[in-house]
């Protein structure tokens, strides 16, 4: 397997990771001294999903570059990338996936991606509306398997994007059925052109990732309603045996 490591300026990792070489870059970051205290990390696992040909590495490296490079060859790889936002280290780790033919390789892929992702990114092309469709299933397998694995709502975020709308003179796909099938699967959705613009790269993965940190508040939260119920029924708990044991 050919993987690509990233080259940006700055210290750079790189380690194994099931099969894959991640490499990591530190972007945006100044030496701290020990009184500020480490900063409030946040890492987002996202994996890119769809057709061959639809942009997903374009999308990546322009994420992480502000670059657009439109060739690259059937490859998989693992980047990172971490920035400031409001105060916080944000660490993208970006899962940029190959679409296998075979279904029961895609439904493993989908099952180790459901076991590493916080959030997906599922990218076709307007120009292709058989990598319109790919999306379609690959929603499909991804509600199935989460379902199957963890009940309703236990799917990460998903974010829709459709890509090459400097192409829309070819298109083949509208925004309408895009926004359509985002909001039947309760997913986001974006149309971009990663050749064109990187504000709506940008756009795509920050809304992916403010999804990813809703849900984790939902998850934290009964967590901790339940903790609270149990704090107060000790409390009261407590009260009633000392009341018991002063009546006696």
């Amino acid at each position: 397997m050919v993987v690509r490591e990233s080259q940006r300026p700055g210290t750079k990792r790189s380690r194994a990771m099931e099969g894959l070489q991640r490499s990591r870059t530190m972007e945006g970051t100044s030496p701290r001294s020990r009184s500020e205290g480490p900063p409030q990390r946040v890492d987002a696992n996202i994996a890119l999903i769809g057709a061959e040909d639809v942009g997903k590495s374009a999308l990546t490296v322009r994420f992480l570059t502000r670059r657009f490079i439109g060739e690259y060859g059937d490859i998989e790889s693992i980047h990172s990338h971490c920035d400031m936002i409001d105060g916080r280290e944000i660490c993208f780790n970006i899962w940029d996936s190959v679409c296998p033919q075979n279904e029961g390789i895609a439904d493993h892929n989908i099952t180790k991606q459901l076991q590493w992702a916080d959030g997906f990114i599922l990218v076709y092309s307007i120009c292709d509306r058989s990598s319109f469709s790919v999306v379609e299933q690959q929603v499909r397998r991804l509600r199935g398997q989460a379902r199957t694995r963890g009940g309703p709502g236990a799917t990460p975020p998903i974010i829709i994007v459709g890509n090459k709308r400097d192409l829309r003179h070819r298109r083949t796909v509208s925004s309408e059925e895009g926004r359509l099938l985002a909001l039947t699967a309760d997913c986001g959705f974006f149309e971009i052109s990663a050749a064109e613009n990187y504000h709506g790269v940008l756009l795509a993965f920050h809304g992916l990732l403010e999804l990813i940190r809703e849900t984790r508040a939902l998850k934290k939260g009964p967590a901790g309603i339940k903790g609270i119920v149990r704090s107060v029924s000790a409390v009261f708990g407590r009260r009633r045996n000392d009341a018991k044991d002063a009546q006696d």
